[in-house]
């Protein structure tokens, strides 16, 4: 079964327990930064209000997974995107592709490589709760399978409407994600962003480059034909000899002035 992570941010106090609980499981530099770095995984922000964690969304379908060209982005049966540093190329391609602008780049390191979360994927192999959600004082954060996530989420909507937006932030969003958010304010005002399709990303982006083949299939043809007729005229110009008459571009005025 998937395992992911809800967050409900009618619940966070700001603490920063699960920043300080990050950068220890994960050997990280404990100064804790304003936003998400490569060296810093999770932030609590104060959006619109209300306090909204920052953190890799770890889709079901990742698109940063789907752009890499070494497969250093994978996602596990699990449900975490991890990482492999010994793969990757530095391309940046995952930075680029993330519809939650998650990756970050380690632009003061001669090697850099990419940071972000990735779930304590060995935590989660190990039949382990991530360590944000073990030390959180309010069950803010909570780690679960996906299943029983949604129907939790669901359940305190319908317990509390007038407390919350009646929706789970991820649940479709990108084709679903593996952490799942709650609010009392607009997702909006939190900062996520809004308006994304239902359906996976990569899926979205394979039915265009689909498309390529027949589109330089067309172009190919076309350009095959422009200089078949070119190569052709220059043929019969040469077979006519020096002292063929020139015939005028379509549209030119003609000389019709009689010869001496």
């Amino acid at each position: 079964m998937s395992r992911g992570i809800l967050f409900d941010s009618t619940r966070c106090i700001g603490c920063g327990a699960c920043s300080a609980a990050c950068k220890e499981q994960n050997g990280l530099p404990p100064r804790i930064e304003e936003r998400t770095t490569a060296y810093t995984w999770t932030v609590v922000e104060r959006r619109g209000g209300a306090n909204v964690r920052r953190l890799c969304m770890h889709c079901l379908t990742p698109t940063c997974a789907s752009v890499c060209p070494v497969g250093a982005m994978k996602r596990t049966a699990a449900g975490p995107v991890v990482y492999d540093s010994k793969l990757c190329i530095g391309c940046r391609y995952c930075i680029m592709a993330c519809p939650f602008e998650v990756p970050k780049y380690e632009w003061d390191r001669p090697i850099p490589l990419v940071g972000k979360c990735v779930m304590c994927a060995p935590r989660v192999a190990a039949g382990q709760a991530v360590a944000c959600a073990v030390v959180c004082p309010t069950r803010a954060t909570v780690f679960g399978e996906r299943e029983a996530l949604v129907r939790e989420a669901r359940e305190r909507i319908a317990s509390e409407p007038a407390r919350y937006v009646d929706h789970v932030y991820g649940l479709d969003e990108a084709g679903g994600t593996s952490v799942l958010l709650l609010s009392g304010v607009p997702f909006a005002r939190l900062g996520l962003p809004g308006g994304l399709p239902r359906e996976p990303l990569p899926t979205l982006t394979w039915q265009v480059l689909s498309q390529l083949p027949d589109i330089v299939m067309v172009a190919a043809v076309s350009l095959f034909g422009v200089h078949w007729i070119t190569s052709r005229r220059v043929e019969v110009r040469r077979s006519e000899g020096p002292d063929a008459p020139v015939e005028p571009p379509s549209g030119a005025p003609r000389d019709e002035r009689p010869g001496p």
